[in-house]
């Protein structure tokens, strides 16, 4: 979604809260009017103002270019009307207080305390200007009629404006969280990538060392990947990637955590997993990867795997010793004739 897509989104949201709000504060602001027995000019601009302002602003915004500069701007002449009114209403308590109140909250949903400062100021301004004009007149008690006019107010428009902040402030949790895990994904294959995988192994390795829970680490890179790039392309080494992750994924745990370390290479993180248990997954994977491409009339380029498997255990004094000895198996599979399984350096399985 583009800015200006973002920024109408927001004029339309404003819309909403503008006519909400002015139509229920017609209320308070009317009563006072009824029992001042006002003229007829100033209730046609109250009419105005609740009922045909918001949708003039709205109309405003969303034919700007910025339509968020434009709200911005909408946003302060409400400001500006609402201290008009507080001096026309002779600055009756209750509707005066509640009615810059509600405004203040809504000022601060739409852009925080620099944007409630400029609207007090321009409010502040414009109500001592209206009073002048009006010879200052003052009559700030307020009777039942007026309580009874704030009420409408005061009970619904609190409630949508916190429906409103509730369901943004998910709608922000739920980008929150789809941001974190595309930080924490490799693009290409969807599976772990490197950062993600290094802190999964190494939460392994301190739940080893406090509880000596086993787990197993599985380092796999494909044999000859070079070869795949240069002679059908790099399309097609992508495509190659993205199935052996399909065939991790489909033969792991969901407690494992199998991730993109980079290039061809990949590695699994296998709690609660022994040696030989572990040594018996590589080598399922293996023999999965082993078939692909092969007699099926798939495009996915046939390939083979060097795994190598190592288990936590005391004699490594952090994570990086434990993924150096998967590695050193890894190297061991690749110098022993690649396509095999090593568990540790003396064993080999090979095919």
């Amino acid at each position: 979604m583009g800015k200006r897509d973002e920024g109408l989104r927001f004029v339309s949201l404003a819309h909403r809260l503008r006519t909400l709000g002015l139509g229920l504060g017609m209320l308070p602001v009317a009563a006072v009017l009824y029992q001042q027995q006002a003229p007829a000019w100033l209730w046609s601009l109250l009419l105005v103002n609740g009922l045909l302002w918001p949708h003039l602003a709205w109309l405003h915004a969303m034919r700007s270019t910025r339509p968020v500069q434009r709200e911005q701007f909408n946003l302060m002449a409400d400001s500006v009307m609402l201290g008009a009114w507080i001096a026309a209403m002779r600055f009756n308590l209750l509707p005066s207080v509640m009615l810059a109140s509600m405004m203040a909250m809504d000022r601060i949903s739409a852009g925080g305390w620099r944007v409630l400062l400029r609207a007090l100021l321009l409010q502040v301004a414009t109500c001592v200007l209206t009073a002048w004009l009006t010879d200052f007149a003052w009559q700030p008690t307020s009777d039942m009629f007026d309580i009874a006019a704030c009420i409408p107010m005061m009970a619904i428009y609190p409630v949508w404006l916190s429906t409103v902040n509730f369901r943004f402030g998910r709608r922000i949790r739920q980008q929150n969280r789809l941001l974190e895990q595309l930080n924490r994904t490799d693009t290409l294959t969807g599976l772990a990538n490197r950062a993600h995988w290094l802190e999964t192994a190494a939460r392994e390795m301190h739940r080893y060392l406090r509880n000596q829970r086993p787990a197993t680490l599985i380092l796999l890179d494909i044999d000859g990947f070079k070869q795949v790039n240069d002679r059908h392309g790099h399309a097609a080494g992508d495509a190659l990637l993205q199935e052996i992750a399909a065939v991790l994924r489909e033969s792991l745990r969901s407690v494992d955590t199998p991730g993109r370390l980079g290039g061809d290479e990949f590695g699994v993180v296998l709690p609660e997993t022994s040696l030989e248990r572990a040594r018996e997954v590589a080598e399922r994977i293996r023999q999965r990867v082993e078939r692909i491409g092969r007699g099926d009339g798939s495009s996915v380029q046939p390939c083979t795997l060097s795994l190598g498997v190592a288990e936590v255990g005391p004699r490594h004094a952090n994570v990086e010793a434990w993924i150096k000895q998967a590695d050193v198996a890894l190297y061991l599979a690749k110098a022993q004739g690649r396509n095999q399984v090593c568990a540790n350096p003396a064993e080999v399985v090979a095919h």
